[in-house]
């Protein structure tokens, strides 16, 4: 328990420190987003604009499947607007990308071979609701990952979501 919460710490300070000196190289545009995620993992999630294509996308969730798992997360996202079009002037992306997976699964003393951490990359890809009128937008996304430590394997994540922008 101890080490989730040391790797929750690392997170959210990288996060912190990260997401004014993003904001500083948007101008007045509201390029940060705060909410969170519910599906597989549920936590908090952090995305950054870099401009209106291109965004990284963080969080820090834990594992509803009964185990005691920590996830971070961060991606790359590519997104692309007009392919679904909606009269009212909201947006609504399609976006993919890459990024990593780290999962820290807390030690359990009567399974010898399920307490090792997991690094795997992760190919998000998901649509987004964007308000043009309100600084909220909702997410859904499914997320196919390769697991590559401690050994090569196959996940499945998804999730719904939604976030505030500043």
């Amino acid at each position: 328990m101890k080490r989730f919460i040391i790797y929750g710490l690392i997170a959210a300070l990288a996060t912190a420190l990260a997401a004014p000196a993003m904001a500083q190289t948007q101008g007045d545009d509201k390029y940060v987003g705060i909410g969170f995620i519910v599906g597989e993992p549920t936590g908090l999630d952090a995305k950054f604009f870099l401009n209106n294509e291109h965004a990284l996308e963080f969080g820090l969730a834990w594992s509803l499947s009964g185990q005691n798992e920590l996830h971070i997360q961060g991606d790359y996202l590519w997104h692309r607007y007009g392919l679904i079009d909606l009269k009212n002037g909201d947006e609504m992306p399609l976006y993919f990308g890459v990024g990593a997976r780290f999962m820290a699964r807390e030690d359990d003393p009567g399974d010898n071979h399920n307490d090792d951490d997991i690094v795997g990359i992760r190919f998000p890809v998901g649509l987004a609701y964007m308000f043009t009128n309100y600084p909220f937008d909702i997410f859904m996304e499914i997320v196919p990952i390769l697991d590559v430590i401690p050994e090569s394997d196959f996940d499945l994540e998804g999730a719904i979501g939604a976030r505030f922008w500043f």
